[in-house]
């Protein structure tokens, strides 16, 4: 149960990953994104679909590149991530009652 959320984790954070580095250097191709992170291409190419599905990138003949929508979302981001920990650590059980060995 805990294995799927925790690997969705990881690709949340691989896509947010890509997402920050074309912001940081749009228009960025796909080999150049692999060679900095250390992710093969095929993750890469599957965050940046990922990304193109949600209108936060666009390919461009050099590469990818941000969009109208992607300022937005980088704003709401943090908030958005805040609410999702805070809901997580509500589901502790530990904090809310003692197990018995």
């Amino acid at each position: 149960m805990i294995d799927r959320l925790e690997k969705e984790v990881d690709m949340l954070e691989r896509h947010l990953q890509v997402l920050r580095m074309v912001i940081e250097s749009e228009p960025i191709g796909i080999v150049k994104m692999s060679n900095e992170t250390g992710y093969p291409h095929h993750k890469v190419r599957y965050s940046l679909r990922v990304l193109e599905e949600e209108n936060l990138i666009e390919p461009s003949s050099q590469g990818a590149i941000t969009t109208e929508q992607t300022a937005e979302f980088v704003d709401e981001l943090d908030e958005k991530l805040d609410q999702i920990v805070d809901k997580l650590d509500d589901m502790k059980i530990e904090e809310a009652v003692e197990v018995e060995s």
